[in-house]
């Protein structure tokens, strides 16, 4: 959306799922909160990491990859069909162990950008997956946008440097996941997530994950939020249940300040700086592989 002769603004929808269900069961519930997130006049609308597959890896490696593929080309049709943007997840195998995925679809269905996450987290992603070679960068109607997965948000540099290539807005799907004990901790502690404006001055959007795996081994911290390029809240989820939030970011107000501060202070610093921006733009259309 926008705000005619007034501030550029953009309404962001995060939905937050349970991260150990069957792709079928993700699929209906992606097109169920496409919808949904369309009806409240959103133009974005944000999944949790690996929100087709799941981040359950009994499931994810029994998955045939043409039926993920499948499944994605029905989230596409979806985001064409309701006019609206979808950042949507996958785990996928490639020749070299499976990659985590973040998918950018364009209003016309269209998938415009790819992101493949860094830094992998629990052991089961550990032993199957891979990290990505890659920062995130893209646009959403004019307006410069970096994506991160999960385990990711917890190195700056990743979303940062793309600050200070001009992204306003940081989407951060998540699954955070863990034994029952240290998701209770990373609750009192607000260890999940924390917020990137404090130290960027850009908006912050995380779609997180809820539930326990089969086993009953792990849960989820739940805890979706977005805030404002304060650190802010602006919508804030439970700990417990499905659900989806929304908020309108008024971008103006994402002007990644200590970001671009990072660039001239101090001056030594400055031409490795612009050397890894210049090479974070060189690299943003690459379809990780």
């Amino acid at each position: 959306m926008s705000i005619e002769n007034g501030p550029r603004a953009l309404q962001v929808s995060c939905v937050q799922l349970h991260w150990a269900r069957p792709l079928e069961d993700n699929l209906e519930r992606a097109r169920y909160y496409i919808e949904m997130a369309t009806d409240e006049g959103s133009r974005v609308v944000v999944f949790p990491e690996a929100s087709l597959t799941s981040y359950y890896f009994p499931f994810v490696t029994a998955l045939d990859p043409m039926a993920v593929r499948g499944a994605l080309d029905q989230v596409c049709r979806a985001a064409a069909d309701n006019g609206i943007w979808v950042i949507a997840g996958t785990i996928e195998p490639t020749r070299d162990r499976y990659l985590n995925l973040a998918h950018v679809i364009n209003s016309k269905g269209e998938i415009v950008h790819q992101y493949a996450k860094i830094h992998m987290a629990g052991k089961d992603e550990q032993k199957y997956c891979r990290g990505g070679d890659k920062l995130s960068l893209f646009s959403i109607d004019g307006i410069l946008c970096t994506l991160v997965i999960c385990r990711d948000g917890r190195h700056p540099e990743a979303y940062r440097i793309p600050a200070m290539a001009g992204a306003q807005i940081l989407f951060h799907p998540s699954c955070s996941s863990d034994e029952i004990e240290a998701v209770w901790w990373k609750r009192v502690s607000g260890r999940a997530q924390q917020p990137v404006g404090p130290n960027t001055r850009m908006f912050h959007c995380v779609a997180n994950t809820v539930g326990q795996p089969p086993d009953g081994k792990q849960t989820s911290s739940g805890g979706s939020f977005i805030r404002d390029p304060n650190g802010l809240p602006l919508a804030e989820a439970g700990w417990y249940q499905e659900e989806m939030i929304t908020a309108v970011l008024e971008i103006d107000r994402a002007d990644r300040s200590y970001a671009l501060d990072s660039i001239d202070h101090p001056p030594f610093l400055r031409p490795y700086w612009q050397a890894m921006v210049e090479e974070t733009k060189k690299r943003a259309d690459i379809t990780p592989e």
